[in-house]
């Protein structure tokens, strides 16, 4: 749906970072009363003055054996394409069109040389006169953010919004584009992202580890083809509450990490992960889809980059990273920077828009939905107070290289002396291999099941799916919510075993491994994506190992859970589509919470003891299932298995399902068969949904019915009537 808040936060931003330009006022690209004005006459003048072949770009992406064939090609369909406004039209004699070219076969002389579009002496003599390429495309202005230019410094913009939940301000800095043409360009580009991430970890970890005022930190710096400059941009997001405390806490950060730089450690850190990440990228180049590298090469021309394709680029950087020293990355990071580290300062460079985004009202303890009130002047005074906190520098962290070292893991391996066993107990089969899938099955003496599959599809990648029964249907009516808080409790921790976040982030970092934990109405699942090199596999296992024998439960990372779903369940009421939907699962599924977000007093009943036996209880030998997809070998996959989850302790539990209590329907007709809901907003927006029970995707209908039985016997019933008749 369009007009959402989320969009129109967008037109907001967009509107005060180019406040000095049309981009301002040309979002979305017309508006319903501009489109009524137009005429037939001033829609042919604009096309002719933009659309014609000089002011064109073809590009061809995809498994081209024969370049210079397929240039000869293209020519032959487009070489005469000329609007009517160029010149005289060429004259042809191909029926067919220009296209023609490309399925007819060339033929000397005749007929088909008309056909396939050969030029003869009759047409070498018109020469059409020929337009020039618009030199500019569009014509747009910038005010740059640069030191000691001199402009203004505008005040922080407000957009209030009765749909807005929560507090966000972004901070803009707006500069021309640099072209990555050059060693020196390229040695630039990894500079700035060495810098930039170690901000982000820095914020995202040790802040994470307490109770932050802030619910996200980030900082983007990217070019823009669509707008014609480079756009770095400071974003925080915060309960309203918090809003002071989280601005002061973004900005601190960028000072401090201006001021002092990147440690040592820091950037042969992420200077190693991004080589691994563009090496990763090169080993894929035969598997990048074509229209990704089509975006890519297309983004790279209107910016005037170098194009190179993946594997070029990997070579580039490599030439360039043995170069790079501490001091330039920090130099050249701190330029990034100034933007927010010096604001208020002389000759500093002036931010380009500074906006926040913020609540109509807000929800304060004992007192309900109250005003919300923000005003520039604060906002300002807010990140100079930031600015002037005292700033130290950032210690070594040391970063494990393994989480489970060869003799821990000997140990282990000779107290559950991990085994594969029969798949069932009918059969003795201890692998099953589907020839038509690729896919291989196992189970491990501990219960739990295993399906692995080998494919190049992308080289040395591997993915793994952790996947536990049970999920938020397991919530009974004490523990409402239980699971779903447990989960992101988990989460939020990020500890296992002796090691804290940061280092376990970093152990991530440094082996190219994303992972994530969620959990919905019938599963918990743990997903990890990882590189193959330097035993970027085994790594995974580790991890994926140590969150299910050692796993660390913190009492701030369950109040931060908590307060996060508290915050969802509030801005329900602000959003058109998750208020119908909401409404409307209650009203089917009789009040059932496992199907919507916890309410405030299913949140305020939790514990902490609470949501891990929810979630651990789940985590048992014959309740898991992990399936591993990847570029691997049988010997490496098995050993990896065997090593980390065929010495995860077995443990039992009750049956699943007899904890599961039953979904109850609301019967028809009720009161509440249909419902209309109502929000307040500025703009006339509906939406409409339509739901009711079927049989589920494993093909049970809603009581206990196997579907295929019922149809077989159904079927049998018929043909059994016919039969007799």
């Amino acid at each position: 749906m369009m007009n959402t808040i989320e969009y129109r936060v967008d037109c907001q931003l967009l509107q005060h970072l180019h406040s000095e330009n049309k981009l301002s006022n040309r979002f979305p690209i017309g508006l319903e009363e501009q489109i009524h004005k137009w005429d037939p006459d001033k829609i042919r003048r604009f096309h002719e003055r933009w659309y014609y072949p000089a002011n064109a770009t073809l590009y061809l992406v995809g498994e081209i054996d024969d370049i210079p064939r397929a240039v000869r090609e293209i020519e032959a369909v487009f070489e005469h394409t000329l609007s009517e406004n160029e010149g005289n039209p060429v004259p042809s004699a191909n029926p067919f069109g220009a296209m023609a070219s490309l399925f007819a076969p060339k033929l000397p002389g005749g007929f088909t040389s008309n056909l396939t579009g050969e030029k003869s002496p009759a047409t070498d003599k018109i020469k059409p006169a020929k337009r020039e390429r618009q030199a500019v495309r569009p014509p747009v202005e910038h005010k740059w953010s640069l030191p000691g230019v001199a402009q203004d410094a505008k005040p922080p913009a407000i957009f209030q919004h009765e749909l807005i939940q929560s507090f966000s301000i972004n901070m803009f800095c707006k500069i021309p584009v640099s072209k990555v043409q050059s060693y020196k360009d390229l040695r630039s580009v990894l500079m700035k992202r060495i810098f930039l991430s170690a901000l982000h970890f820095r914020i995202n970890t040790r802040y994470k580890s307490s109770n932050p005022p802030f619910t996200s930190v980030e900082l983007d710096h990217s070019d823009s083809g669509r707008e014609g400059c480079t756009v770095t941009t400071l974003t925080v997001t915060a309960e309203p509450q918090n809003w002071r405390s989280a601005i002061k806490v973004a900005v601190h950060e960028v000072r401090r990490l201006k001021e002092f730089g990147v440690t040592m450690g820091e950037m042969t850190r992420y200077m190693d992960a991004l080589i691994k990440d563009s090496e990763q990228l090169a080993m894929m180049i035969d598997s990048v889809p074509s229209v990704d590298n089509l975006d890519f090469i297309m983004e790279s021309d209107a910016l005037g980059h170098t194009v190179m394709d993946q594997l070029q680029g990997h070579e580039s950087l490599l030439a360039v990273a043995e170069t790079v020293t501490l001091e330039e990355v920090n130099t050249v990071g701190a330029e990034v920077l100034e933007f927010i580290s010096d604001f208020g300062k002389l000759n500093a460079p002036l931010p380009a828009a500074i906006v926040a985004c913020v609540p109509q009202k807000v929800h304060v303890d004992g007192a309900g939905e109250t005003e919300f009130e923000i005003y520039p002047e604060e906002i300002t005074e807010a990140i100079k107070a930031g600015l002037e906190e005292p700033i130290y520098r950032e210690p070594e962290l040391e970063v494990p290289k393994e989480l489970i070292t060869q003799s821990e893991l000997d140990d282990l391996k000779s107290q559950c002396n991990p085994s594969f066993v029969p798949l069932t107990k009918e059969e003795n089969a201890v692998k099953v291999f589907d020839s038509e899938t690729g896919i291989a099955q196992r189970r491990l003496s501990n219960g739990i099941s295993i399906n692995y599959k080998i494919t190049q599809n992308e080289a040395r990648v591997g993915v793994m799916r952790l996947i536990v029964g049970g999920g938020r249907a397991t919530e009974d009516s004490e523990s409402k919510g239980s699971v779903i808080v447990g989960v992101r409790t988990l989460s939020e921790g990020g500890c296992v075993g002796n090691f804290s976040r940061e280092q376990v982030e970093l152990f991530c970092v440094n082996n190219l491994i994303n992972c994530s934990l969620e959990s919905n109405e019938e599963f918990i699942f743990m997903e990890f994506r990882f590189a193959l090199r330097d035993n970027g596999m085994r790594a995974a296992f580790q991890l994926l190992h140590m969150v299910l024998e050692h796993n660390v439960w913190l009492e701030d990372a369950f109040n931060r859970a908590t307060q996060l779903y508290l915050s969802y369940y509030r801005s329900i009421p602000k959003s058109l589509e998750r208020s119908t939907a909401h409404k409307l699962m209650l009203a089917m599924l009789n009040h059932d919470e496992r199907f919507v977000e916890p309410s405030p007093h299913s949140l305020q009943k939790l514990t902490l003891q609470s949501v891990k036996n929810a979630v651990m209880n789940q985590f048992v030998g014959g309740n898991m299932e992990v399936s591993i997809v990847g570029d691997f070998t049988e010997e490496e996959v098995e050993s990896c298995v065997l090593d980390y989850l065929g010495t995860v302790r077995a443990s039992s539990s009750l049956n699943t399902e007899e904890r599961i209590e039953k979904i109850s329907f609301r019967p028809f007709p009720s009161d509440v068969h249909f419902q209309q809901v109502y929000i307040k907003d500025t703009d006339e927006r509906a939406c409409a949904y339509i739901a009711g029970p079927a049989p589920n995707r494993w093909g049970f209908t809603t009581e206990g019915n196997d579907l295929f039985n019922v149809i077989r016997i159904s079927d049998a019933d018929g043909n059994s009537n016919l039969s007799h008749s």
